[in-house]
C-alpha cells in the first residue's frame, strides 16, 4: 500500500528546532515562523503530543525566544546540525520510538535538513511544516524544502497539521484547536516558490 502520510496524534512527536534570540534579526519571516511553531506547540499540548526542543550553541546564540511559549520544555543544547543528538535519541526511546515527526524551526537547509535525513534513515515519517521553517536566505529555504521532498519528507502547513490531527469537528478537543485557527497563517513568502515550479 502506498504511503500517504496521514498524521495521527498517536505515535507522533513535535520537533522544535533552534528558534533562538540571536537568529531573530537574520532569519527570513522569523516572527511569523515562531508564531506558527507556537500554535503547533499549543496544539500538541491540547492533543497530548510530546515535544522536543533544541538550541544551537546557546552560549553564543542565546536561548529560545519567549514567544514560542516553550519554557516548560527542556532545551537540549547542541553544536551538531541535526537535532538527533544522544539526549534526543534517549527522549525518543523513552517515548516508545514514535513513528511520525512534525518538524519546525530553523534553518531549513541546515538543522532542519540534517534532522530530516536522520529521522528518515531511522524509518520515521517526517512532516515538515513549510510555514514554520525558514533560513536566512529565501533561496536556501526554498531549495531545502524541494530537496527534502525529494528525500521523502512530506511538506505541509500549520493549519493543515492542526486539522489533520483532529480530523473531525466532533473531536473532543476541536473547540480548543479551532481557537488556534481563528486567524489564518500569515504569508511567510512561500507562494513565490510554487509559482516558480
Amino acid at each position: 500500500m502506498a504511503k500517504i502520510g496521514r498524521l495521527s496524534t498517536k505515535d507522533t512527536v513535535l520537533f522544535l528546532c533552534d528558534m533562538q534570540e540571536k537568529f531573530r534579526p537574520n532569519i527570513f519571516q522569523f516572527t511569523n515562523i515562531v508564531s506558527n511553531a507556537s500554535r503547533l506547540l499549543q496544539a500538541s499540548r491540547v492533543l497530548g503530543i510530546p515535544s522536543i526542543l533544541t538550541e544551537q550553541y546557546p552560549k553564543g546564540l542565546g536561548s529560545t525566544v519567549p514567544e514560542l511559549g516553550a519554557t516548560d520544555l527542556t532545551a537540549h543544547a547542541k553544536t551538531s546540525f541535526t537535532m538527533m543528538i544522544e539526549a534526543v535519541e534517549k527522549e525518543l526511546q523513552a517515548l516508545g520510538n514514535p513513528k511520525q515527526a512534525i518538524l519546525c524551526g530553523i534553518e531549513a537547509h541546515a538543522c532542519i535538513a540534517c534532522t530530516t535525513f536522520d529521522l528518515l534513515e531511522k524509518g520515521m515519517e517526517v512532516h515538515i511544516v513549510a510555514d514554520a521553517v525558514s533560513s536566512r536566505s529565501q533561496t536556501d529555504r526554498l531549495f531545502a524544502l524541494s530537496r527534502l521532498k525529494q528525500s521523502g519528507a512530506y511538506l505541509t502547513t500549520t493549519e493543515a497539521v492542526l486539522l489533520q490531527l483532529v480530523q473531525d469537528a466532533k473531536h473532543p478537543n476541536f473547540k480548543e484547536i479551532q481557537k488556534l485557527l481563528a486567524h489564518p497563517s500569515p504569508d511567510t513568502g512561500l507562494l513565490a516558490f510554487f509559482s516558480a515550479l
